[in-house]
């Protein structure tokens, strides 16, 4: 590799670092405000119900997702787990009040298998990720984790 192929790997790196950067305070600023608006309704009509209260666990969640991915540069797939069983949740706190026929049941107990699902899922990426370790973690060489991906308890 030459002098000049360096300089363009370094050059590349540093827009790609750039980027990332950029595009994870454009995120965070938008969770930041749309959890903000949300929060203000709240205030303004009174009072919170659940569905409100769930809707910004889902903002804290995304919030959470993108300071490790900051930190660490790597986006553990069970934040997005996480967000997905919070979300269905409220689709199910929502949808269990217009149970009209068999197909909002049918449709009941489908969210339930999802969020049944999905915890199962976190269950055993917490246990494999416990047992194995993650492979693209070059740190477990030098020093043992606590739970498996880099994150210290």
């Amino acid at each position: 590799m030459t002098d000049f192929d360096k300089k363009i790997q370094v050059i590349g790196d540093r827009l790609i670092s750039l980027f990332h950067y950029l595009a994870l305070f454009c995120i965070g600023s938008t969770i930041v405000w749309s959890a903000v608006y949300e929060y203000s309704f709240m205030v303004k009509s009174g009072h919170a119900s659940l569905e409100d209260i769930l809707l910004l666990f889902i903002y804290l969640e995304l919030g959470a997702m993108v300071g490790v991915y900051f930190k660490t540069q790597r986006l553990p797939v069970q934040f997005l787990i996480y967000i997905a069983i919070t979300a269905l949740s409220r689709h199910l706190v929502i949808d269990v009040q217009i149970v009209k026929d068999v197909f909002h049941l049918y449709l009941l107990l489908s969210i339930v298998f999802a969020i049944l699902m999905l915890s199962g899922a976190i269950c055993l990426l917490s246990f494999t990720a416990r047992r194995y370790g993650c492979p693209d973690d070059l740190s477990a060489l030098k020093e043992p984790r606590n739970d498996g991906c880099g994150m210290r308890k």
